[in-house]
């Protein structure tokens, strides 16, 4: 059984995978638009997009000879439905940093004043 999550991850891994993605909110878009904020070949550019692809991440139609990409955006809700599961830690942790950090400065103002 495949890791959808951990596919997901890994496509998500690659900032140029990621721009990629970030242009497809925008749109469908042939490879060749796709690559075109690239310094890359197309088959590098398609290596990318069979990544995103088996990653659910985008769908590739036919119009013709060129084959349009689109965002498919449920494998990031997955993925951010997972780690919301973290947030409330994150949160908590960085509560209790900044209590403590008050603390510090308060003593610090404190230990201030008596050495006066």
């Amino acid at each position: 059984m495949p890791d959808r999550l951990g596919t997901t991850f890994a496509a998500l891994a690659d900032p140029t995978r990621r721009a990629i993605l970030a242009r497809l909110v925008l749109g469908e878009a042939s490879v060749t638009e796709l690559a075109a904020p690239f310094q890359m070949s197309l088959p590098a550019i398609s290596k990318h997009l069979k990544v995103l692809e088996h990653a659910g991440l985008i769908a590739r139609g036919r119009a013709g000879p060129s084959r349009p990409c689109r965002l498919k955006a449920a494998p990031l809700k997955d993925a951010v439905n997972w780690l919301e599961h973290y947030r409330s830690f994150w949160e908590e942790s960085l509560d209790r940093l900044e209590d403590h950090l008050r603390d510090v400065q308060a003593k610090g103002r404190t230990h201030g004043r008596q050495r006066r």
